[in-house]
């Protein structure tokens, strides 16, 4: 389809090139441009219909550029276990219930949880008892259906507003989540988004100042206390400036804290109170990061910290480092709470928006 897109650009940008003598060209220009227009309008108006499809080649490229690029930092994965699975369907002639187990116990391994797995295996026994599903190529693509759909949480987009829109996020130490926040700063600044962080993470040394140093990176300001510093009071500090700066979007981060101390998920809960009374629905986004790497545990701590600050989106991180994939099927189907982003490498451009079908088509693609 990408391809025949380019090809027919091509083709167009052809047809508008016209005869080879200059003379004739303008001639044939002004003709052209009578039959076409119904009603008198500017000669300009081709020039903009050009520009337009112009950005839609653009847009459609830099699509393609990252899904590429998806799909190459999910090798680890593809090579785990969907070859193992192709490797199971080879030479197959019919589906029975060896296949199945086999089937079952594969994506299991591969971290997506038992009680996933059962759901997913559960749909498919009864396809294949109605003889609906016979080919072991068909089961591969059913399978793949299945993921998506379990992907596919029902969820409001984030829509960045109202003024200031404020982002909480939280996550243990070790996951990446300071990171992540200068990524997501990094993304929303090149949408044209004024941003500003704020380092409420006044528990573990030097985070302020590791959060500063990215925001001087990335030219983001950012709201710091020294270390010990009341954690809320840096809140509410930063939420001040956000609405003196006219900031579009506040990064709130916080301690890496353990999700089994009950006092820092104290703390964490004190910082969201103190969020809501400065600005009215906020936080409107609360982020946990999770790393992909670490398997069902980050299921556990998602449980946890939803418990407590009510999460509304994931950030998964590290993909690119661990064949284990599944981990996002599992996470996403217990929680039922959506992936916003995903990490799939050290680049500031790494940080993705989660894309369910891209996501699924990105592992099972042909190497």
């Amino acid at each position: 389809m990408f391809k025949k897109w380019i090809k027919k650009r091509g083709v167009q940008k052809e047809e508008l090139k016209g005869p080879n003598s200059q003379e004739l060209a303008k001639q044939t220009e002004i003709k052209e441009l009578a039959v076409d227009s119904s009603s008198q309008k500017s000669p300009k108006a081709p020039e903009q219909s050009d520009s337009i499809q112009e950005k839609g080649l653009k847009a459609g490229t830099q699509r393609f550029g990252l899904f590429k690029r998806l799909k190459k930092q999910m090798e680890k994965t593809r090579g785990g276990f969907v070859r193992q699975l192709d490797q199971l369907l080879i030479g197959r002639q019919e589906i029975d219930s060896e296949l199945l187990d086999e089937l079952e116990e594969l994506l299991i391994m591969a971290d997506m949880g038992v009680t996933t797995v059962q759901n997913i295996f559960e749909n498919l026994r009864v396809e294949v008892n109605k003889k609906e599903l016979r080919d072991p190529l068909a089961l591969k693509k059913r399978l793949k259906e299945q993921i998506i759909n379990l992907l596919e949480v029902p969820s409001a987009q984030i829509t960045w507003t109202p003024r200031p829109f404020v982002v909480l996020v939280a996550g243990v130490n070790g996951v990446g989540k300071t990171t992540t926040i200068a990524k997501l700063a990094y993304r929303l600044k090149q949408e044209g988004k004024k941003v500003l962080l704020v380092a409420a993470d006044t528990f573990r040394a030097a985070a302020a100042e590791q959060l500063d140093t990215w925001g001087r990176r990335i030219d983001v300001p950012v709201i710091k206390h020294g270390a010990g510093s009341d954690p809320s009071a840096v809140v509410f500090d930063g939420i001040e400036a956000a609405i003196k700066r006219d900031i579009d979007i506040v990064i709130v981060d916080t301690a890496g804290r353990l999700h089994t101390k009950v006092n820092l998920m104290e703390e964490l809960k004190k910082i969201k109170r103190v969020i809501s009374k400065k600005v009215k629905e906020a936080p409107h986004e609360v982020l946990i990061v999770l790393d992909a790497t670490t398997g069902q545990n980050a299921v556990s701590q998602a449980k946890l910290f939803s418990e407590a600050v009510g999460v509304t989106g994931i950030v998964l991180t590290k993909l690119d480092g661990t064949a284990k994939g599944g981990i996002v099927v599992s996470i996403v189907n217990q929680m039922q709470i959506p992936i916003r982003f995903i990490g799939i490498g050290e680049k500031m451009e790494d940080l993705q928006k989660f894309d369910p079908e891209e996501f699924v088509e990105a592992i099972f693609a042909e190497s």
